[in-house]
């Protein structure tokens, strides 16, 4: 069941087992579970009252540099604004991949592939992520060799950091900085761990995919070389997360 709502761009494979446990998702109008089957061509499935229509297209890839002040979300039961709106036009039904929290911006990747979701996501990946960071007050070579070395945020230790500073001002730094995991909004937490506050965040790389010039709000199409870089980048962190 997971797998056909990943395929059908409903959600990635993983929101989608949540949206089972929730009990948002029916088949013939009876609650789904974990590991049902699905036939498209017998089966009524709904979600959220609903229907879920098979994809006729193949498999999309996108980028979508998303602006301040948008839900990673592709509908919102409080009103606010979702990512959804700026792909509208997108010829086949995409979700996000991962998330970049409200009021964070820049890269966010969108998929049909519910497999290539989960390649990006699942933990055991540690596909690496670039972020540019503006913090407050200006950050000293202890925080940042902190950021760099790991912090213990949520109970768990990050992973090693790549820092680098950009530029600096009396009361606030801007850095870039890359991690290999994926915490909820860890950034901001990793510089609030070392007493900074992050008064902007733009992701600005997954992987060798680069934001580059895209304007704010826009997206375009994956390259085919952008998608098969992803998936070797994803499959190289995995072997090298089982040695």
């Amino acid at each position: 069941m997971q797998k056909y709502l990943a395929e059908n761009g409903i959600a990635s494979r993983r929101k989608s087992e949540e949206l089972i446990e929730r009990g948002k998702v029916r088949v013939n109008g009876h609650p789904a579970r974990l590991g049902d089957k699905v036939d498209p061509k017998r089966d009524l499935v709904t979600v959220s009252g609903e229907r879920v229509q098979p994809a006729e297209t193949g498999n999309c890839y996108f980028m979508l540099n998303k602006p301040r002040g948008y839900v990673t979300t592709m509908r919102d039961e409080m009103g606010r604004k979702c990512v959804a709106e700026l792909m509208e036009d997108v010829d086949c039904r995409v979700f996000p991949v991962g998330r970049l929290d409200r009021d964070s911006e820049g890269l966010l990747l969108f998929t049909n592939d519910g497999e290539f979701a989960n390649m990006m996501t699942h933990p055991s990946m540690h596909v690496s992520k670039t972020y540019r960071v503006t913090v407050r007050p200006k950050a000293d070579e202890e925080q940042l060799v902190a950021l760099s070395s790991g912090v213990v945020i949520d109970g768990r230790r990050t992973m090693p950091a790549s820092v680098q500073v950009l530029g600096e001002e009396t009361d606030r730094t801007v850095f870039q900085i890359t991690i290999h995991e994926g915490r909820n909004r860890q950034i901001r937490k990793m510089c609030e761990a070392v007493g900074l506050e992050t008064i902007r965040l733009k992701r600005i790389s997954i992987g060798s995919v680069k934001l580059g010039s895209l304007p704010v709000g826009q997206y375009r199409e994956l390259k085919k070389e952008e998608v098969a870089a992803l998936r070797r980048a994803a499959q190289k962190a995995k072997a090298a997360n089982e040695k």
